[in-house]
């Protein structure tokens, strides 16, 4: 009903639509949409097709967005575990859908971005996550020493349609433009070969969501700064800096109100809490004092998560080469340290070098495999014969033997090192100083 009013009431228009098909626009949107590379949706074309499909069924395509009678399709859907059990839901559209969706918010982005709060980081032109830690340690530094933890129950999943075309009408003036966006977020899911149509959310995925759920909380944002709060959002992650622990439970409650009374969006009260900034997550970081300073550090669920892509990656049953294994570990290591490279760890970090070399030592065991291999292999790298003979014959675990002074030697921190296996220490303190 709401859509409808949109395309056929609304005479009031201000070419965004004809912005959103201008070739410049379009060619802009196709080449990002290609760089990203990504995923298929549900009719499996790839990026690589985008190009002979636009050059056969252009001219089709663009008459039916001028027209409205364009339908996008159902997004794919994907369950990604997140660090609590549960799963995150990302819905990908088709490739085709993800150069409109990018054109949209090609047009958009302009158009809203000086309105946005300073308060706000995530998705956002030339702000990203380091700049939101260092404003949160700013407040910290300053006495805003407790934190108003806020969690949006699956915001992506229950944004609430009808509040959200809302806010677009607002700025909007192109009902054409909207009732595009109306049916994309109506467009529907599909679940094991099912196609459910999605009555509220806004799918994770497309190029368009982040700037969609912007739209939605910047509303939170305006709400925040009238009431003289001191804040950080980046996407739905809020952290909001009090004095006292007595003012941040005022706050809890009035927040809460607010968002799930305005914006009808519903707060976990589980996963919210109030406490000392040194006790919350915060993208990752976490924070803690230091003769008077505050500093950032990783938080110990951030640190476990990267252990355990270690482990997949240092699988001894993987079936990788030298060369394929150095090569993910490397790619892996170089993105976690980059993004974690504002946070004290160097103490941590070397700990856990020595558990990841015993990994990488194990595999090499593993495929030594026979003993008259081991052998061989453990003398043409300094070890006595005998000892050779006996750590070869052992009944003892793979993990034992990787911890045991005979592969400690031979395998050494300098050999796995000329193999070109990186250091995780290393690799922190390179990445440190390069910035």
């Amino acid at each position: 009903m709401i859509e409808k009013n949109l395309t056929y009431t609304n005479t009031k228009v201000d070419g965004l639509l004809e912005q959103l098909l201008d070739r410049q626009n379009l060619n802009t949107a196709y080449l990002q949409v290609v760089g990203n590379r990504g995923a298929g949706g549900i009719d499996k074309m790839g990026v690589e097709s985008l190009g002979d499909y636009l050059r056969e069924h252009k001219e089709q395509l663009l008459v039916s967005i001028k027209q409205g009678d364009y339908s996008p399709a159902p997004v794919r859907r994907v369950e990604i575990p997140k660090d609590n059990g549960s799963k995150r839901m990302l819905g990908i559209p088709t490739v085709v859908d993800r150069l409109i969706q990018q054109g949209i918010s090609q047009i958009l982005t302009p158009i809203y971005e000086p309105e946005f709060s300073d308060h706000s980081y995530g998705f956002r032109p030339g702000r990203n996550a380091h700049q939101a830690l260092i404003k949160c340690r700013e407040y910290i530094e300053k006495g805003y020493k407790y934190a108003v933890d806020i969690d949006l129950e699956k915001f992506f999943d229950t944004v609430n349609h009808s509040k959200l075309i809302e806010l677009l009408s607002r700025k909007i003036k192109d009902g054409r433009l909207i009732s595009l966006i109306h049916r994309y977020l109506r467009a529907g899911v599909e679940i094991k070969g099912w196609i459910t149509v999605t009555t509220e959310g806004v799918p994770q995925g497309g190029p368009l969501s982040p700037l969609l759920s912007n739209i939605m909380l910047d509303e939170l944002d305006k709400e925040l700064e009238s009431r003289g709060h001191k804040f950080v959002r980046y996407a739905d992650d809020l952290v909001i800096l009090c004095r006292s622990k007595r003012s941040s439970s005022r706050v809890m409650e009035s927040i809460t109100k607010f968002v799930e009374g305005k914006l009808k969006l519903k707060v976990n009260k589980e996963k919210s809490v109030v406490s000392h900034v040194s006790k919350i997550k915060f993208l990752g970081y976490s924070f803690y004092n230091y003769r008077g300073e505050s500093r950032l550090g990783i938080h110990p669920k951030s640190l476990g998560k990267m252990k355990a892509k270690i482990k997949v990656l240092t699988c001894r049953s993987g079936g990788w080469s030298d060369e394929q294994r150095i090569l993910y570990l490397k790619e892996y290591l170089t993105g976690w340290m980059h993004y974690f490279k504002l946070a004290d760890m160097g103490t941590k970090l070397g700990n856990l070098d020595m558990w990841y070399r015993g990994r990488l030592r194990m595999i090499k065991w593993k495929q030594w495999k026979r003993p008259r291999t081991k052998i061989t292999n453990l003398v043409q790298l300094g070890a006595n014969k005998y000892k050779a003979y006996e750590w070869a014959n052992t009944r003892k675990s793979y993990w034992h033997i990787a911890n045991s002074w005979i592969l400690s030697t031979t395998l050494s921190n300098d050999y796995l090192k000329q193999l070109g296996y990186p250091s995780l220490l290393a690799e922190y303190k390179r990445v440190r100083v390069t910035t």
